[in-house]
C-alpha cells in the first residue's frame, strides 16, 4: 500500500473527526430511545417464538442533551468538510484519492504503533 505525506493539519482534522465521531456515539448511547415524549410498547409475540420486542417509556431528551447532540453534530459536520475539501486532495491523480482517503483513516493507527 502507498505511503502519502500527510499535511498535519488534515491529519489533526481526521483524528478529531474519529475522536468527535465516537464521543457522539458514546453519548447517544446514553440517551432515551426517542428524542420526544414517547409512550412505551410491547409487540406481538412472534411465531415459534417468545421473544417480544419492547421498549419502555421515554421522557424524551433534556434541552442540555439536545443542546450537547447539535453541538456534536455542527462538529462532525464541519471537520468532515474540513477533511474532504483539503487542499491536499487536489495534489493526487484522481485514480490515487480514494486510496489516499482510505490511507489518511488509518494513519493514526501507524503513529500509535510507533509511541509502543
Amino acid at each position: 500500500m502507498p505511503t502519502y505525506d500527510f499535511p498535519q493539519d488534515l491529519r489533526d482534522a481526521q483524528i478529531a473527526l474519529h475522536r468527535t465521531r465516537a464521543e457522539l456515539e458514546r453519548f447517544a448511547s446514553t440517551l432515551p430511545w426517542s428524542a420526544e415524549p414517547m409512550p412505551g410498547w410491547q409487540s406481538e409475540k412472534q411465531l415459534h417464538s417468545e421473544y417480544r420486542s419492547a421498549k419502555p417509556d421515554s421522557p424524551g431528551y433534556t434541552e442540555e442533551q439536545r443542546d450537547e447532540i447539535a453541538r456534536l453534530r455542527k462538529w462532525l459536520q464541519e471537520l468532515s468538510v474540513t477533511v474532504t475539501v483539503h487542499p491536499f486532495w487536489q495534489t493526487l491523480g484522481g485514480s490515487e484519492v480514494v486510496g489516499a482517503r482510505m490511507a489518511l483513516k488509518h494513519a493514526h493507527e501507524a503513529v500509535e504503533d510507533q509511541v509502543v
